[in-house]
């Protein structure tokens, strides 16, 4: 008979005490102390098979591939996302390869209870009869004397939440095997091998989906799961509705996903348990997280309305005093919910992570409706306060290019009828911004948003409906969408001269962006008087020397010099150079735009003297004030490359050209305006020289890329298009000019009209093309 004791001791998070039951007869044998018991047979008690198991053999391989030292114990954990199947990689590892462990125990390690309930089952499993002897906590404490006692065996942890609550254990044994598991990335110290288990690829999530659906109509079942990051056990729950619902398609899915977030997260298959769920999984992580660091959860809930890479450590800045905001990044990080990069100083999170937080669930404490549409205000507000002062700028680019994808997801994630004050600012300004970096295309989307926003919030007849009218007008009109541009900034026009009156500053900037708009048509019968009346206008109210003033008179001279009334223009911007330098000074960015167009006047007169000294000084002034890679820079020193061209002076043209459009590419990027410019600019001057087989590649890939960036309307477009042609053309090449020529004509007298100057043009050199074809086949 055991006899009866009173004594405690506390091992870790493991309580032993020694309360035996003194009535209980043991068999002999159970009366062996734990070093003498043998392990039989069957004694493994992995919880499932994995049957679903996909890929993984790097980190299965990392598992293999450690040694234990003897004497020690070998600790080795697998950490990552909850739901990135850490269970289930440590059960196949278990199940399936060549350890060498015996017996192999399951247990499921989430607290101290459960871990001593764990070393309880490992007790009775080893000496049954004591299950009626002992006390939960003595049959803990006796295996794990058989663990200290013996060798060979295999220990999973699984889910371990804090280490300490497995501290006393690891330190105990000394010649056996311990896999953990967990979402904790931190804390693990004295473990051999940390493997940080990450999402499937494409490949591997596609074919689970498939293994657990069967073979069936799997349409959007790519988009799936790139929608759920290709979390694993997002695509075992999706994968088991889809099983029990054989009539719901992926995409089926996707569109319940999208309407019924909360519900979706919450349920897979009749079979699935109610832990197993992304919400159930999730919600256990932020309980514990919230527990520790409350701000923990407004921060995740703020960052899940950014894009999922590289979020910008400004736009998290201010949620909380410094130190609090590094503890709370600190253990969201631990927890695997966001994953920091110390060489960029940004942080990520999966994008289902991001889905889940900001998908409000009235009956879950950490998505409540009210909690997330807060965060949702202070994500907007963090973008605001983190935007450059200027788009002008290009030393503000890269500030602004790190910050669009976050404003672009914001966008995606929000609807109109959540947008603020502070949201219609946003989009404003990241439209105006893309506007100036060249892809007007992609900011007419934010900037329509704003305008809605706008007329919402504030009325249709506010001067800030009316200034983000007139930009989603200049939008269009950079895009090449004339046919949006023109009756939107007459419509603005009528409305701030109804509202604001004749001589408000935003009606005579309004004017002046019609007129432009005019002039980018090819319709100077009304560009010319309407320019001509802002000079005016702007004399009357402003004063002769106004820096307004002085850009309407260049203005005006600049469609005079595009009407080829170069008799009107150049007086005009000679004026327009001296008035400039006398107000603004000689190194006024004004200046130097005054200087390149009077320098261009004089290449269009034929003075080529003139303009290539005009151009010189342009470039020098322009390194010397803005920098090498600003795109006036750049511009001016193609625009003098030109005029080498013309006044043929290959040798100075050529390597002109090439480092110009080198830079442009290095500094600007390859789909910028002054990019694609340049490119085709250097392909004239290799057309010139007589090197077709350097030109055309050259005004193929201009052709594409504005295609691709600025469609197949826009005027620089149809520029593009009538190069090529010229250049097969002059490669004897008719069979492929003439149907080029032939459909930009067509698309310019669809899109210009057929009297613009570009139709003209286009419209003879295919007449000249014709009569060639038609001259070579006479003669042949």
């Amino acid at each position: 008979m055991i006899q009866s004791g009173n004594a405690t001791a506390t091992h870790g998070g493991i309580a032993v005490t020694g309360i035996y039951n003194p009535t209980v007869h043991l068999p002999p044998e159970a009366m062996r102390p734990p070093s003498e018991v043998d392990a039989p047979a069957g004694l493994n008690n992995l919880p499932h098979q994995p049957g679903h198991f996909i890929g993984r053999s790097r980190d299965l391989a990392r598992l293999d591939g450690a040694s234990r030292t003897p004497g020690t114990t070998l600790v080795q954990v697998v950490h990552g996302l909850g739901g990135v199947g850490k269970s289930t990689l440590a059960a196949c590892w278990a199940a399936t390869r060549p350890h060498g462990c015996a017996p192999v125990r399951w247990i499921a390690a989430e607290n101290p209870a459960s871990v001593q309930q764990g070393l309880a089952s490992l007790a009775t499993a080893l000496q049954p009869a004591l299950a009626s002897a002992l006390p939960t906590e003595a049959l803990a404490e006796w295996g794990l004397q058989w663990l200290a006692s013996h060798t060979g065996w295999l220990l999973i942890l699984d889910n371990v939440n804090d280490p300490a609550d497995i501290a006393a254990l690891s330190a105990r044994t000394t010649g056996g095997r311990i896999l953990i598991t967990s979402r904790l990335a931190t804390g693990w110290i004295g473990a051999t091998t940390l493997v940080r288990l990450d999402v499937m690829d494409e490949a591997e999530s596609i074919a689970l989906l498939t293994r657990i659906t069967g073979h069936r109509d799997l349409d959007g079942a790519t988009d799936l799961c790139a929608i759920f990051g290709y979390l694993p056990l997002a695509i075992e729950q999706a994968a088991a509705y889809l099983a029990q619902n054989p009539l719901t398609t992926p995409r089926d899915y996707l569109g319940l996903l999208a309407e019924h977030p909360a519900d979706m997260y919450g349920h897979g298959g009749a079979t699935t348990p109610a832990d197993r769920t992304i919400a159930r999984i999730w919600d256990v992580t932020l309980d514990q997280i919230a527990t520790r660091q409350p701000a923990a959860i407004d921060l995740l809930r703020t960052m899940a309305w950014y894009a999922a890479e590289n979020i910008p450590t400004a736009l998290v800045d201010g949620l909380t005093d410094p130190p609090a905001l590094n503890q709370a990044i600190g253990l969201l990080t631990a927890y695997s919910m966001i994953k920091p990069d110390p060489g960029t100083s940004t942080l990520a999170m999966h994008r289902l992570v991001a889905a889940f937080a900001r998908s409000p669930d009235p009956d879950d404490p950490h998505r409540r409706p009210d909690s997330i549409d807060l965060d949702r205000q202070r994500a907007a507000s963090n973008l605001c306060s983190a935007l450059p002062p200027t788009v002008d700028d290009p030393a503000s680019w890269p500030t602004w290019r790190n910050l669009l994808p976050h404003i672009d997801a914001f966008a995606d994630h929000t609807t109109p009828d959540t947008d603020t004050s502070n949201t219609a600012l946003l989009l404003h300004a990241a439209g105006i911004s893309l506007i100036k970096q060249g892809v007007p295309a992609q900011g007419i989307r934010h900037l329509q948003r704003a305008v809605t926003a706008y007329e919402r919030l504030l009325g249709n007849d506010n001067p800030a409906t009316l200034t983000s009218r007139d930009h989603l007008a200049l939008a269009y009109q950079e895009a090449g969408d004339l046919g949006s541009a023109i009756p939107l900034h007459e419509q603005t026009l009528a409305d701030c001269r109804r509202v604001l009156g004749e001589d408000h500053p935003h009606t005579v900037a309004s004017c002046n962006n019609l007129a432009l708009a005019y002039q980018k048509a090819g319709d100077l019968g009304r560009a010319i008087p309407l320019y001509d009346q802002i000079v005016t206008d702007c004399e009357r109210l402003l004063g002769e020397d106004d820096r307004a003033t002085l850009t309407a008179r260049n203005n005006l001279a600049s469609a005079y010099e595009e009407a080829g009334d170069l008799s009107s223009a150049i007086p005009l911007l000679v004026q327009s150079v001296k008035d400039r330098l006398r107000v603004l000074g000689e190194d006024h960015p004004d200046t130097l735009t005054s200087w390149n167009n009077l320098a261009l006047a004089y290449e269009k007169s034929g003075d080529l003297g003139s303009a290539i000294a005009l151009y010189e000084r342009t470039v020098a002034d322009c390194e010397r004030l803005l920098g090498e890679g600003h795109p006036d820079t750049l511009t001016s020193r193609s625009n003098l490359a030109v005029a080498c061209l013309q006044a043929g002076d290959l040798g100075r043209a050529i390597p002109l050209s090439e480092q110009v459009l080198t830079d442009s590419e290095q500094v600007l990027g390859m789909d910028h305006p002054v990019t694609m410019t340049s490119r085709s600019n250097l392909a004239s001057v290799y057309k010139d020289a007589g090197d077709l087989g350097s030109a055309i590649p050259l005004y193929e890939q201009t052709l594409s890329d504005r295609l691709r960036v600025l469609g197949e309307g826009h005027q620089d477009t149809l520029i593009a298009s009538n190069n090529l042609a010229l250049a097969y053309q002059e490669a004897g090449d008719l069979s492929s000019a003439i149907p080029l020529y032939q459909q930009t004509l067509t698309n310019c007298e669809q899109l210009l009209g057929s009297d613009h100057s570009l139709t003209r043009a286009v419209r003879e050199d295919l007449a000249y093309a014709m009569a060639k074809r038609d001259d070579r086949n006479w003669t042949t």
